[in-house]
């Protein structure tokens, strides 16, 4: 009797902690996804500052900084371009999540639902035979029903 009524119990809970469990799963892969691009992209823009450091420190004459500050106009539209494409792709990432997490919640919401369904026809079923056991009405049983 005890090991089915703590079966119930454990069986319960997990229903219960299963959607927080992939919630959490959820949000972990995300943050995981978004920290690991951003990392990618804070090197990338690295290299591109570093490689201009060590352009900028070569210069010797008036020509090599001409050709200098040409690069510089182009490493800008480089950089342009690349910011442009990071942040499309990071608003695609969270596109994906937001969508990810919509259907987590669905689900939850549908799963919610059902249980309650089960729970009032189980009710439903319960009434009846609780109500069958007697027909007479309840006695009063405070204070002043007895002392009258």
């Amino acid at each position: 009797m005890q090991d089915k009524m703590l079966d119930e119990f454990n069986q319960q809970t997990r229903r219960f902690f299963e959607p927080m469990r992939k919630l959490n799963s959820l949000m972990l892969g995300n943050m995981e996804k978004m920290t690991e691009y951003q990392l990618e992209a804070m090197k990338r823009y690295s290299q591109m500052g570093t490689e201009r450091m060590r352009s900028a420190s070569e210069i010797s004459d008036a020509q090599d900084l001409q050709a200098f500050g040409a690069q510089q106009a182009e490493m800008m539209n480089e950089l342009s371009r690349q910011m442009m494409e990071d942040a499309q792709a990071l608003g695609e990432m969270s596109q994906q999540f937001r969508t990810e997490l919509e259907q987590l919640f669905g689900e939850a919401s549908q799963e919610l639902s059902e249980q309650a369904k089960q729970a009032q026809s189980g009710e439903a079923s319960a009434k009846p035979a609780a109500s069958s056991k007697s027909d007479a009405p309840a006695k009063a049983s405070s204070q002043a029903s007895r002392k009258s």
